[in-house]
C-alpha cells in the first residue's frame, strides 16, 4: 500500500522548518556564549541533523507538487531561518547570560527526547497516562544531567 502525502504536508514542512531552523539558530549562538568549543560542537552537531532532515523535505516537497527547483529554493529559504535566529538570539542573550546555561539544558533535553523517540518509536505506542509521566520524568532527568554537568563547567 502507497503512502499519500497531503498537498498541504509541503507548506507545513515549510513553516514548522522555518520555526526550527530559528530554534537552532537560538542553541547554536546560546552554545558559543557559552563557550567556543560548546559552540563548535553545537554548530557541527545541528548541521549533522539537519541534513538528513532537509533531504526528508525535500523528499516531502516534490511529493507534495513542487516541482525540483521550487523544492530546493523553498527549502533553502527556511534553511537560513538559523541566520537570523542565531543573530537575534546572541544579542539578545548577551543581555541575560545568566540565562543560558538554561536554555542550553532545554535545548539538550528536547534534542534528547526528539533522538530517542525518533530511535525508539514504541514510546508512542503506548498512550497511557502512566506511559506519559514516565517519558516526562526521564526528560526532566535528562534536563537535570544536563544542569549537574553545567555546574562543573568552568
Amino acid at each position: 500500500m502507497e503512502c499519500e502525502v497531503h498537498r498541504a504536508a509541503g507548506s507545513m514542512i515549510l513553516i514548522g522548518d522555518v520555526f526550527h531552523n530559528l530554534t537552532d539558530g537560538v542553541v547554536i549562538a546560546a552554545s558559543f556564549l557559552f563557550s567556543v568549543p560548546i559552540g563548535i560542537v553545537a554548530g557541527l552537531s545541528v548541521i549533522a541533523h539537519e541534513i538528513p532532515q532537509e533531504v526528508g523535505d525535500f523528499a516531502i516537497l516534490l511529493h507534495s507538487g513542487y516541482s525540483r527547483r521550487k523544492a530546493l529554493l523553498f527549502n533553502a529559504l527556511s534553511s537560513i531561518s538559523t541566520i537570523p535566529g542565531a543573530v537575534s538570539a546572541y544579542y539578545a542573550l548577551e543581555m541575560v547570560r545568566s540565562s543560558i546555561p538554561y536554555i542550553m539544558a532545554i535545548s539538550a533535553s528536547s534534542f534528547l527526547y526528539i533522538a530517542l523517540t525518533d530511535l525508539a518509536p514504541e514510546l508512542h505506542r503506548e498512550v497511557r497516562f502512566w506511559h506519559a509521566v514516565r517519558q516526562f520524568l526521564l526528560m526532566l532527568a535528562g534536563v537535570g544531567t544536563i544542569l549537574v554537568v553545567l555546574q562543573f563547567h568552568p
